[in-house]
């Protein structure tokens, strides 16, 4: 008679082996399909990473503009302040010369009613 058991026990190993090949395989795509999104995360991270440097030199270039437009606003409105003040000083001169105060020692030319304009 004929043993069948050996037979059985092969292929019950043989199956187990297929289950055991079959989620090893399982597992692999997987960490493949991880493997993959780690790589797409990392690249996403470089591409964000380039982004953020190029942002850093354009801030870095504008904020250098705006000093140097600062500095010019600064000049241009000391030059304002020097002509404000000359304003101010050539205005309080014609004040004075056009309007004296009424205390002033030299008194207003009286003039004449029946007194003619000059002609040249």
């Amino acid at each position: 008679m004929l043993n069948w058991r050996p037979v059985r026990d092969i292929e019950a190993r043989t199956n187990a082996l297929r289950r055991e090949s079959e989620r090893i395989r399982n597992e692999i795509d997987q960490i493949k399909n991880e493997t993959d999104q780690i790589k797409n995360e990392a690249d996403q991270i470089k591409n964000d990473t380039e982004q953020i440097k190029n942002e850093a030199v354009q801030i870095k270039s504008e904020a250098e503009q705006i000093k140097k437009e600062t500095e010019l606003l600064r000049l241009e409105n000391a030059r304002l302040r020097r002509l404000n003040a000359k304003a101010q000083i050539l205005l309080s001169s014609v004040d004075q010369l056009c309007f004296p105060p009424e205390s002033s020692s030299i008194p207003p030319t009286p003039t004449e009613p029946d007194s003619k304009p000059s002609s040249p």
